[in-house]
C-alpha cells in the first residue's frame, strides 16, 4: 500500500527573474480583484485573466486557491513589514520621533488595502500564525528604533511601557482598519496617528501615577 504524497505547505517561490515577475503580476492581480470583489469572489481563472497569463501558468506554482491567498497573505506582510522599517530608519532621531512614525507608518499600512484585515480575519490559523510573526517583527523593529532613547521613558519599567505603547497604537490601528467610521481620507489619518503618537509619548514621558501615591 503505498502512501499518498503530502501537499506542499506552501507554494513553488519562482527561481528566475522572469518567472519571479510573472508572480508578482499574479500576485498583483490577485490583490485587486479580492479588495474590489473580496476573497470569495476571487477566482484562479479570473485572477489569470486580469494578469494576463494562463490559468495553468497559476496552477503550475499553486495548488489551489488557498496556497494562492497564502502567498497573497505573505506578501503583503512582507510589503508591510519593509514599509515601517524604512518609515522607522528615516525617523527623527527622538523618542516622539520614533513613535510619530511608528504610529503614522502603521495606519497608513493597514488602511491602503481593505483586504489586509479580512485576510487576517478569515484565512484560519496559517494566516493567523503569519500574522503574528508580522507583529513581532513590527515590535522588534520599533524597539530597535527606540532603544537610543529608552532614556527619556519616565516610567519604572521603560521596556515594559514601550511595549504597552507599541501594543496600543498596533491595536488602535487595527481597529480603524475594521470600523465603519475609519479614518480614511490622508488628512483624517494624518490627524489620527498624529494622536496617536500624542498619546503614547505622553504615557511615556509621565512617572507612575500608582508609584506616586506610594511615596
Amino acid at each position: 500500500m503505498t502512501e499518498e504524497p503530502e501537499r506542499p505547505a506552501s507554494y513553488r517561490e519562482p527561481q528566475q527573474a522572469r518567472s519571479a515577475a510573472t508572480l508578482a503580476r499574479v500576485l498583483r492581480a490577485a490583490e485587486e480583484i479580492a479588495s474590489a470583489s473580496g476573497l470569495e469572489e476571487m477566482t484562479i481563472a479570473g485572477v489569470a485573466k486580469r494578469a494576463g497569463v494562463a490559468v495553468g501558468t497559476i496552477y503550475r506554482r499553486f495548488e489551489d486557491k488557498e496556497q494562492l491567498i497564502t502567498a497573497l497573505t505573505e506578501r503583503m506582510l512582507e510589503r508591510r513589514e519593509a514599509y515601517v522599517a524604512e518609515q522607522l530608519r528615516t525617523a527623527e532621531p527622538s523618542l516622539s520621533g520614533v513613535l510619530d512614525a511608528y504610529a503614522h507608518a502603521l495606519l497608513q499600512s493597514f488602511a491602503d488595502s481593505s483586504l489586509f484585515p479580512e485576510l487576517l480575519r478569515t484565512r484560519g490559523t496559517s494566516s493567523l500564525d503569519r500574522g503574528a510573526r508580522t507583529i513581532t517583527e513590527l515590535h522588534r523593529l520599533l524597539l530597535e528604533a527606540a532603544n537610543p532613547y529608552t532614556h527619556q521613558i519616565r516610567r519604572s519599567q521603560p521596556q515594559q511601557a514601550l511595549d504597552t505603547a507599541a501594543r496600543a497604537i498596533l491595536g488602535a490601528c487595527f481597529h480603524n482598519s475594521v470600523r465603519p467610521d475609519a479614518a480614511t481620507d490622508e488628512t483624517a489619518r494624518r490627524r489620527y496617528a498624529d494622536e496617536l503618537g500624542d498619546m503614547a509619548i505622553a504615557y511615556l514621558l509621565t512617572p507612575d501615577r500608582r508609584r506616586n501615591a506610594e511615596t
